[in-house]
């Protein structure tokens, strides 16, 4: 029943028995239970228990869920990352990277590998020699495609082996 009345009192009255039923359900008073009453019926013979489980429940039946899951991924953690280096090192690891070293420009073309594609260390050593260096590393290229006069002919059908491409080392950072 819905009660519309502007009297608080009315809508106050309405509502306390509710209240109330709310408040003694919450109270944690319970009446105690007994078993259900048998219907006549009994089993016959020995009561027999289950035979208890031979293995033992893991973890992860025991708690399956992400905070499992996420602890079984920090124990394998530590096979997953890489070992820490020690001071020394890591010191020795930078002083190879920070070589001395200058960057210079030129135009050296890399020749052919054995499998065809440009071989640019080669050029790059090379450059850095003509500048008085031991040896470089790439630092920029340029591809540039070189065509035999035969192909300006009005008229003719283009080959294959009329063109071919030229790959060039421009600037090498050059070590001593």
């Amino acid at each position: 029943m819905m009660v519309r009345s502007g009297n608080p009192a009315v809508r106050l009255g309405t509502l306390m028995p509710a209240v109330l039923l709310i408040l003694l359900g919450a109270g944690g008073t319970a009446w105690p239970q007994s078993p259900p009453p048998a219907l006549g019926l009994q089993e016959q013979g020995p009561k027999v228990a289950p035979p208890p489980s031979t293995q033992a429940p893991s973890t992860s039946e025991e708690n399956p869920g992400l905070i499992n899951e996420m602890g079984k991924l920090f124990e394998k953690l530590p096979s997953i990352l890489p070992p820490i280096k020690s001071p020394s090192e890591t010191m020795n690891d930078l002083s190879r990277l920070a070589k001395p070293s200058t960057m210079v420009s030129g135009r050296v073309a890399c020749p052919a590998s054995s499998n065809g594609a440009p071989d640019c260390k080669q050029a790059a050593d090379q450059l850095c020699q003509g500048k008085g260096y031991k040896e470089g590393k790439s630092l920029n290229a340029d591809s540039a495609e070189k065509c035999s006069a035969k192909v300006l002919i009005p008229g003719r059908q283009r080959k294959p082996d009329d063109c071919r491409t030229d790959t060039f080392v421009t600037s090498a950072l050059c070590q001593n």
